[in-house]
């Protein structure tokens, strides 16, 4: 299927995408995704969350990034335009992994 970066996906296509990303789990009745990671301490924490901030002004497609427990980090990815997911999410899901393979985090 054919669509763009702002289309609402279908729940089809949004189990089609999450099967090609990594412990990114479904939220908010399918209209988020969400992955958390696990670091060594806090400074490697801001790190990562730097690094996804960078992706985030290139793309201007703002995730919700909450740090907690001195090294976790939360990221959410939905589009608000739309109110829900689009290939644009899971694109940046996957940008986001790309960064994990660089970095000394977990996924949980």
């Amino acid at each position: 299927m054919t669509y763009s970066d702002n289309t609402l996906l279908s729940m089809a296509e949004l189990n089609e995408n999450l099967a090609g990303i990594s412990n990114w789990n479904l939220e908010d009745n399918g209209k988020s995704i969400v992955k958390n990671f696990e670091f060594a301490n806090f400074k490697e924490a801001v790190f990562f969350a730097n690094k996804i901030a960078e992706i985030t002004e290139v793309e201007s497609h703002y995730p919700e990034i909450k740090i907690y427990d001195s090294n976790k980090i939360r990221i959410k990815l939905t589009t608000p335009s739309v109110e829900g997911l689009t290939k644009k999410d899971f694109d940046f899901a996957l940008k986001i992994d790309g960064l994990q393979s660089s970095s000394p985090a977990t996924s949980e």
